[in-house]
């Protein structure tokens, strides 16, 4: 009963797995580049502004990790432009697609008014 469900946030939805996944992913990540460069959980922690359990939290993918301080890593790593890249709306097959089937088969020409001129013409 004292076991915490490690997919649960403090909210009453759990988190679903892949998410889960995801999160852990990022935090092993995380690790790994915080290590390759040679720095500790508290120096990292000192150039993000956050505490050394905010790291560790991080590291573990805590759900609960305010994305601020992912950001401010990913700043210190000089990988701030890999989040910039991550929803990149010209590059979202899926959106674009369903906007594509939005678009009408044919425009028709508005009626012209008194002036003679279509409306929003310059």
């Amino acid at each position: 009963m004292g076991t915490k469900d490690p997919i649960r946030t403090n909210n009453i939805t759990p988190l679903p797995l892949p998410v889960a996944r995801a999160l852990r992913k990022l935090g092993a990540d995380l690790s790994l580049a915080r290590r390759r460069r040679r720095m500790s959980q508290a120096s990292l922690a000192e150039r993000i502004g956050a505490s050394t359990m905010t790291v560790r939290r991080m590291e573990a993918g805590n759900p609960l990790v305010a994305l601020q301080y992912f950001a401010r890593a990913l700043h210190v790593f000089g990988e701030l432009s890999r989040l910039e890249q991550l929803l990149d709306t010209s590059q979202d097959a899926i959106g674009l697609t369903i906007m594509d089937d939005r678009v009408p088969k044919r425009v028709r020409a508005h009626r012209s008014s008194a002036t003679g001129r279509h409306p929003g013409a310059l």
